[in-house]
């Protein structure tokens, strides 16, 4: 029974050593530092940050909030555009330059809840966006074709018409991996 008590003393003993060593007030070690994670890349519409933001403005636009954004890159997004296509008149849904480059300076996806679902179906235009809808032939149609998007022919399609693999029919729906 003795040498019970003695093992139990010796092992509060050591373990309150060991605690009272580890508490240094002279500890000099820094705490880790804090990790702040920010933004690198705005797409919200696929190929307006790569089209129309320039090199020199890529830091800024990816870290401006979108109710910045058209304040601040519409008249750079218009010289661009009209660099593009520089006999730009209007668009297949009548936007003037100006209009075209207001509405996609701001960089976020529009949904609506009342019509179909689409990024562009001849009548609809940004109401959301589904996975087979071919949103670079969309843009392109919407720079290069004009008021009845048949002007450029050859400028408003990237003739990629599907995706590789079929989209799945339960969420998340995606296709599968290779």
């Amino acid at each position: 029974m003795k040498t019970n008590k003695i093992i139990i003393l010796s092992a509060l003993l050591l373990s309150g050593t060991v605690i009272l060593a580890s508490c240094n007030k002279d500890d000099d070690t820094v705490p880790a530092s804090v990790v702040y994670y920010q933004q690198q890349d705005q797409m919200g519409r696929p190929g307006i940050n790569t089209v129309f933001v320039t090199s020199a403005d890529k830091d800024a636009f990816n870290v401006t909030t979108p109710s910045g954004m058209g304040a601040a890159f519409q008249s750079k997004f218009q010289t661009q555009l009209l660099a593009l296509n520089p006999g730009y008149t209007t668009n297949a849904l009548t936007q003037t330059a100006s209009q075209l480059t207001t509405l996609i300076a701001t960089d976020v996806l529009n949904v609506s809840l009342t019509d179909p679902t689409t990024f562009f179906d001849g009548v609809n235009v940004l109401t959301g966006r589904k996975l087979d809808d071919d949103v670079i032939d969309v843009e392109l149609l919407l720079i290069f074709g004009g008021p009845t998007g048949a002007s450029n022919p050859n400028l408003t399609k990237d003739n990629v018409n599907a995706n590789d693999k079929a989209f799945s029919a339960s969420f998340p729906y995606l296709a599968t991996p290779f």
